[in-house]
């Protein structure tokens, strides 16, 4: 029997959802846009005082710091300090009364003994959490925060987790008892290596509404004789791999709050012809640890400046002035701009400033509530695009509906549920994709096959375990006999997406369409390493001293592709670090890993695929270490690069490369240290394990 035609009814009916579900849009949009956290610490012994905070360019405010009394390990705020934490809330609130006030504790940072000694004992955690509610509650705190935990070999973390769960129940209860709003909870976290000892994600994740990132800090003047940015964006150690290391163990992103510093550091060249980004440094300048406040900072390069202005490098994303001696890195406001994009970018909850005092005339604090507010207008779409998607379902429907009534065939109706139920998967695939890569291109297969000549043989490049790679751009195309599928190529393309540097070919896109699966990457003509190694007429030495970059990407157990500034490299698994082989981690050290495995073919004239030794049972790196272990480390060396006054440099070389290559990724070296060690040739240098 045939469908009858909807009626005024059932119309009217779904017209009256339809406009309900557009108020539930609304509603939806309006929540998410208030949840986006602008917050800041101010320290209670900061000059400024705190009527003169513009907290109307925040939704939450800190006020730091309270202690931990060693002998009842409640909590405790200094006397003298006492009017200020307490007046906090109501004072910011004359500017913005809709401000979020918390309450921040100071966990002991390098000496965390009275920390660790209250989560270590029930009844001690109790003082401190019962002590913690009400000081919060009795000065008009809406939360407590707590900052300064470092975890480290000897803390017990399982006692942490535990102190954050009950910290937890103890907010809860409160709330239920006293019918007031639950007290945020939240902690300043500082990055970690891969290897490092790790907070407790799950109990910081459950038990806590957002964990702010101290992304900044990690390069010190007076702690390392180099100059690098105390706060990069991108290029290792940076921001970028702290996030993703949080992420990557489970942390959800939208728990995450990207830490802002509006404070610099200035350090004192050793050379002043020597000034990029790694040089020898004299240590801190300027002021005793040569960390310097945004608001002086600016004063201090209009003094010594002389019409010298900073400039801002896109590589690690920093403002650098240089004169003459003084080296100095900084976010300015274009730099915080760029780091608030990010931090929407990848999908975190906001931003955290750091600390808000430091500011000059709020240009730091204005300047990244407006990159903050492009979020806004994105999501005041969301509702107007869904509600047009709907709309177009509800006519769909209704056509499809009319045609029945018409008595359309059923193999008509079936093509087009078909092609809905096709439309919906293939969309869902890529869209998520795209969500989880919004810096990639989407490329058309019209476009990619037009750009390859029809993916002819003649611009075919090679083969590795995913598929061919084509040109005249770099077009990676997944074999249709291929293993891998659908999750490889979401994996490749994520990953990818990730790896940003000056010196590394970037992904440029991807290709889903006609159900193909293609990666495009930029494409640089050439040779392979191997014959530059191995084939070519010049020597491999001059290869170490080119000043030319090239770069690598496509990371994988199978044959690595680097795409270069003179040739695409076709490296074997040997290049790959044992981490990512084991685990599929991306070490802050791979890259040292695969210079090593380079340099010790370019210092031996041997690959990596064939076996060396008396028995010929050691790979590469295993002989080469055995030769160096046993003192007769020239005879890993190519006996055609070795002369009198060479034999001493190749076995450093030697001592450096195996080095680089160490099991362990904290015990290799890091570029700049290599780097280094390099130009300074009398330098002594530790012995590889």
């Amino acid at each position: 029997m045939a469908a009858k035609f909807p009626t005024s009814i059932s119309i009217s009916t779904c017209f009256c959802n339809f406009f309900f579900f557009l108020l539930l849009c609304n509603f939806f949009s309006s929540s998410i846009s208030q949840q986006w956290v602008r917050s800041g610490y101010y320290i209670s012994r900061s000059e400024i005082p705190v009527s003169d905070i513009a907290s109307a360019l925040f939704t939450h405010l800190i006020c730091s710091f309270a202690y931990i009394n060693s002998s009842t390990f409640e909590l405790s705020i200094n006397s003298s300090e006492l009017p200020k934490f307490s007046s906090f809330t109501s004072t910011v609130r004359r500017k913005n009364n809709r401000i979020i006030t918390l309450l921040s504790v100071w966990a002991g940072g390098d000496d965390p003994a009275i920390f660790e000694s209250m989560v270590g004992n029930s009844s001690s955690r109790q003082f401190f959490i019962n002590s913690s509610i009400k000081a919060a509650r009795s000065y008009g705190f809406n939360g407590l925060d707590l900052f300064g935990f470092v975890p480290s070999e000897t803390t017990n973390m399982t006692n942490f987790g535990t102190f954050l769960d009950e910290l937890r129940e103890g907010t809860d209860s409160e709330s239920k008892t006293s019918r007031k709003t639950r007290l945020l909870l939240t902690m300043a976290g500082y990055c970690q290596k891969v290897f490092d000892v790790s907070y407790p994600i799950d109990s910081i994740s459950r038990s806590l509404d957002w964990l702010h990132i101290i992304a900044y800090d990690y390069h010190l003047p007076t702690k390392e004789r180099y100059i690098y940015p105390h706060a990069p964006l991108f290029d290792p150690q940076n921001t970028d791999f702290c996030i993703t290391v949080y992420i990557t163990r489970g942390f959800p992103a939208n728990k995450l709050v990207l830490g802002l510093p509006f404070h610099g550091y200035a350090w004192k060249l050793e050379n002043v012809n020597e000034n990029y980004v790694g040089s020898p440094a004299d240590g801190p300048v300027l002021t005793g640890d040569g960390s310097i406040g945004y608001k002086i900072m600016k004063s201090y390069i209009r003094d010594i400046g002389y019409g010298t202005t900073p400039v801002y490098n896109s590589t690690y994303v920093v403002d650098i002035f240089i004169k003459e001696s003084y080296w100095v890195n900084f976010d300015g406001p274009d730099v915080i701009g760029r780091k608030v994009d990010y931090s929407l970018e990848k999908g975190l909850l906001g931003y955290n400033v750091f600390q808000v005092s430091n500011d000059a005339d709020w240009v730091l604090s204005q300047a990244a509530k407006e990159a903050s507010e492009g979020r806004k207008r994105n999501q005041t779409l969301l509702p107007v695009a869904i509600a047009t998607a709907a709309l177009g379902i509800l006519l769909l429907f209704g056509v499809i509906f009319y045609l029945r009534g018409r008595r359309i065939s059923r193999g008509f109706l079936g093509v087009i549920k078909g092609l809905i139920q096709r439309s919906k998967c293939g969309m869902g695939s890529r869209e998520s994709l795209e969500s989880d890569t919004p810096n990639l291109q989407v490329f058309s297969y019209a476009t990619l096959k037009a750009a390859t000549n029809n993916f002819s043989a003649k611009n075919k490049l090679g083969e590795g375990g995913f598929g061919p790679v084509y040109k005249e751009i770099a077009v990676k195309k997944l074999s249709k006999n291929s293993n891998q599928g659908l999750e490889e190529f979401k994996n490749e393309v994520m990953l990818t997406a990730r790896l940003q540097h000056v010196n590394l070919l970037r992904v440029l896109g991807f290709c889903t369409d006609r159900e193909e699966k293609m990666l495009i990457y930029e494409y640089m003509p050439g040779k392979s390493l191997d014959f530059y190694l191995f084939a070519s007429g010049t020597p491999r030495y001059q290869i170490l001293a080119s000043r030319e970059s090239f770069g690598r990407t496509n990371l994988k157990q199978t044959p690595v592709e680097l795409l270069g500034h003179l040739w695409i490299i076709h490296v074997m698994q040997r290049l790959v670090p044992p981490e990512y082989v084991r685990n599929g981690i991306y070490s802050m050290k791979y890259d040292v890993y695969s210079f090593g495995v380079l340099l010790l073919q370019i210092i031996s004239g041997k690959k990596t695929n064939c076996r060396y030794g008396p028995s010929e049972n050691l790979n590469l790196l295993e002989y080469a270490y055995e030769t160096w272990i046993s003192g007769e480390g020239m005879e890993f060396i190519d006996p055609s690069l070795v002369d009198s006054a060479s034999s001493c440099k190749l076995t450093r070389c030697l001592q450096i490369a195996l080095l680089c290559v160490q099991e362990n990724p904290m015990d290799r070296l890091s570029m700049l240290e290599i780097s280094s060690i390099l130009r300074n040739g009398t330098s002594e240098i530790t012995s590889p394990k």
